[in-house]
């Protein structure tokens, strides 16, 4: 077995152009499950959306082209926390942006889960909320996925490449359907100014906002392959442009479109997408479409499932923080190739967590606190992303040749940072709520905060125990 240490973007090929990035961005962020989440808030979620995109969304592009343009490297969040707080703040960062995945697998698992019962029609449907059928259905993808990339990517890729497909065609399906349905029967949610005015004051608002505010993160990831990209300082800006305007016309429509074909009150967090396929292909006389759209959206879902967890695993914590981890999940399969150690790993933990999640709880309420977790250690490194901005900045005392800079000086800088910071902040602290009807309030907060908590000291000790035994970079 071989073990890697690869750095900063050294020995790396640089393959990928401005669509190749575009596709990266759409696969990352574009999530068809966000849409049935934020359809739940009804019309006010539209305007949800764009408060999202003006102060999360726009702020964080604005930052990421400014910093990957300062430092373009393998890397991305890692780079910029360790230059402008120090290492072992960089390891925090790299980790928790590692770690949130194991929250937002099993999370995705029980999406996919609950939208392959649509294959079944009503006589399935029942088991949505068995313990059993959401463990095991979801225990057995995960296993078959982490065997196909251990042995390798000529054989997982298909995964991938038949999810992003499958991804155009739920939309396509969405647009076309929720049109005519609209058409034959109009819209089966009323839209009027004071649906679509959100009440702020309620915590299930604010709730959801920071929901809507994860569906939109995922821009810093096309940096941390800065070292696989041609000439990124041009290539990331142009491709956060024309995906992100892609994302956000997505997000708005396909909402939309599924408060138009479904009423509020009957879209399920979980299963809202194949719902709404079901309903409108009773409205308009296609009831096939009900099935074609579950196997398009499990094809979707498991296609991104596959894309996140193979790649996590290939670059060890995306930041190089496999050298405060312990050697063994750095090590190559002998005959394959491909970071089985760290696969493996992988699947125990996120085994662990999905038996975890089903037991005691609903299983909406288990896919809810899993998301939760990932939010608020997702966003970890956006804390130190945005604080980074204006640090960065004035080290860089006017040396700014070839960078993209956030518009409007110091000022636009701050404003920025400020709106970044504390929309993240915000989403964070929302994230430990719990939701309404929930079985066990505390038991909810206790399980969200002390998981993220256990998690960070978990990768504290790590970094400690790795530093003292010389095992940390040297600089």
């Amino acid at each position: 077995m071989t073990e890697t240490r690869e750095g900063s973007g050294g020995g790396l090929q640089r393959t990928l152009g401005v669509m190749d990035l575009v596709f990266l961005y759409i696969a990352a962020i574009l999530g068809i499950r966000w849409l049935s989440t934020a359809a739940q808030m009804g019309p006010s979620s539209l305007v949800l959306w764009l408060l999202a995109v003006v102060i999360f969304f726009i702020p964080s592009g604005l930052t990421v082209m400014e910093l990957s343009s300062r430092d373009s490297g393998e890397g991305g969040i890692y780079l910029w926390t360790k230059a402008a707080f120090g290492e072992q703040h960089g390891f925090i960062a790299g980790w928790t942006y590692w770690v949130n995945n194991l929250f937002y697998f099993p999370g995705l698992l029980l999406f996919i889960a609950g939208a392959f019962l649509f294959l079944g029609g009503s006589e399935w449907l029942g088991l949505g909320e068995s313990a059993y059928y959401n463990a095991a259905f979801s225990l057995t993808l995960l296993w078959l996925i982490i065997g196909a990339n251990v042995i390798g990517l000529s054989r997982g890729k298909w995964i991938q490449n038949i999810g992003a497909m499958a991804t155009a065609g739920v939309f396509a399906v969405l647009v076309v359907g929720g049109v005519w349905a609209w058409a034959e029967h109009g819209s089966a949610t009323e839209f009027s100014m004071s649906s679509l005015m959100p009440d702020i004051g309620d915590f299930s608002t604010l709730t959801f906002f920071a929901t809507m505010t994860f569906a939109f993160a995922g821009l810093e990831l096309g940096p941390v392959l800065g070292g696989e990209i041609k000439n990124p300082r041009r290539s990331l800006p142009r491709a956060m442009l024309i995906s992100g305007l892609i994302i956000a016309t997505i997000y708005i429509l396909g909402t939309g479109l599924l408060l138009v074909a479904v009423p509020q009150g009957e879209i399920n967090v979980i299963t809202g997408i194949p719902q709404a396929l079901a309903v409108i292909g009773e409205r308009i006389a296609l009831p096939g479409l009900a099935i074609a759209g579950a196997v398009l959206v499990v094809l979707s879902s498991t296609g991104g499932f596959g894309a996140w967890l193979s790649g996590v695993a290939r670059i060890p914590y995306v930041i190089g923080i496999d050298r405060y981890l312990p050697a063994a999940l750095g090590r190559t399969h002998p005959k394959w190739g491909t970071p089985h150690v760290a696969l493996i790993a992988q699947g125990v933990v996120v085994t662990f967590l999905m038996m975890a999640a089903v037991t005691e709880s609903t299983i909406e309420e288990a896919y809810i606190m899993l998301l939760d977790m990932s939010i608020i250690l997702y966003f970890i490194p956006f804390l130190y992303m945005f604080a980074a901005l204006p640090v960065l900045r004035r080290k860089a005392a006017g040396n700014n040749a070839g960078v993209s800079l956030v518009p409007g000086g110091s000022a636009g800088v701050w404003l920025c940072s400020t709106l970044g910071f504390g929309a993240t902040l915000l989403s964070m602290v929302l994230a430990m709520m719990p939701p309404a009807g929930s079985s066990n309030p505390q038991m909810f907060v206790l399980k969200v905060g002390g998981g993220c908590l256990l998690f960070i000291v978990a990768g504290l000790i790590f970094y400690y125990r790795n530093r003292q035994a010389g095992r940390a970079p040297t600089k």
